[in-house]
């Protein structure tokens, strides 16, 4: 952006020098260049302090890489990229038998457990055996109803269904494959249908400025030449480069050599947007501005350059 910035002071110079038939010395060269560097270099600080830009954005989404909770060998796999569904709808079953057997051997030995509790509740209202023997009986009896109650949830599990509404993607599962709870390996994704999250990574020199409710602008790769209002919504308190995790390791100085930026959230508020929402692909990359209510009237020269760089976004390389 700052060399469109450049290059329209360039091209400002040559058409007056042309207009007005200024000749070209060693004294109106040497002045134009000069005054475009005190004067492009006062825009740009002001700018940049004032009204950022942020040339790193994107469209964030969740997703959930789908795990199942037992391991089997898929029988049917229904779930596929191309349909949307509903929270609850069948993604893909495990074969169920060696669940249901384990249901079904210790519901035939809760029977018996149970028969055994009578009896020897019966035996020891004779005194014909101690109390401890029923308290032993009582006690395999609810392990075996615990054990019982694991095995039907394991026997659920084997049907896989969607978390919420949304969609699967990257589904490498077929029928006949194991599909394994451990270790993780996700047999597909399932992306969320929810709304997307706008996040711009904007450099720290400008974070004191930075407020929520600020005007913003956005300006899509995938959508040359239109540019879309919004607001920020949200201005991160930490940067992921100061993260520290417990470990064995002490912070190194090698870790800090990189400032990283600042991520601030922006909700997309331009009607002119709707059409394109649902559109517009979850990672799309774009371009940012967010007008700060310091120094405002320099906002019409980001908004100007904004706008000629979404321009610029017909034109890409082919490879």
């Amino acid at each position: 952006m700052d060399l469109l910035l450049v290059l329209t002071y360039t091209a400002i110079c040559v058409v007056i020098f042309k207009v007005f038939n200024i000749p070209l010395n060693k004294w109106t060269v040497p002045t134009a260049i000069l005054g475009g560097i005190f004067l492009i270099g006062a825009l740009i600080f002001l700018m940049n302090y004032n009204h950022p830009y942020s040339e790193i954005s994107r469209e964030y989404f969740v997703t959930t890489p789908i795990v199942p909770a037992v391991t089997g060998t898929a029988i049917e796999v229904h779930a596929n990229g191309r349909t949307k569904l509903k929270a609850g709808d069948v993604l893909f079953k495990i074969d169920p038998i060696p669940f249901q057997n384990r249901v079904s051997s210790l519901t035939a030995q809760i029977v018996l457990a149970e028969a055994d509790v009578d009896r020897t509740t019966e035996l020891s209202k004779g005194n014909l055996i101690s109390q401890r023997d029923v308290d032993l009986s009582i006690t395999r009896f609810e392990n075996l109803k615990g054990q019982l109650q694991t095995a039907q949830f394991e026997l659920d599990q084997t049907v896989v269904r969607a978390p919420t509404d949304g969609y699967v993607t990257q589904v490498a599962l077929r029928p006949g494959m194991r599909a394994a709870s451990l270790p993780l390996r996700p047999v597909m994704v399932f992306v969320h249908d929810e709304s997307k999250y706008f996040i711009a990574w904007f450099r720290q020199n400008s974070m004191m400025r930075l407020q929520v409710g600020d005007d913003a602008e956005v300006a899509f790769d995938g959508i040359p030449g239109q540019v879309f209002a919004g607001k920020v919504q949200m201005v991160s308190p930490a940067i992921v480069e100061g993260q520290v995790q417990p470990s064995g390791n002490l912070i190194s100085p090698m870790t800090a050599t990189y400032p990283g930026r600042l991520s601030v959230l922006i909700d997309i508020t331009d009607p002119e947007f709707e059409p394109y929402r649902a559109r517009v692909p979850g990672g799309a990359y774009a371009q940012a501005a967010i007008y700060t209510e310091h120094f405002h009237h320099v906002a019409i020269i980001r908004k100007v350059l904004l706008r000629m760089s979404a321009w610029m976004n017909y034109i890409f390389p082919f490879h």
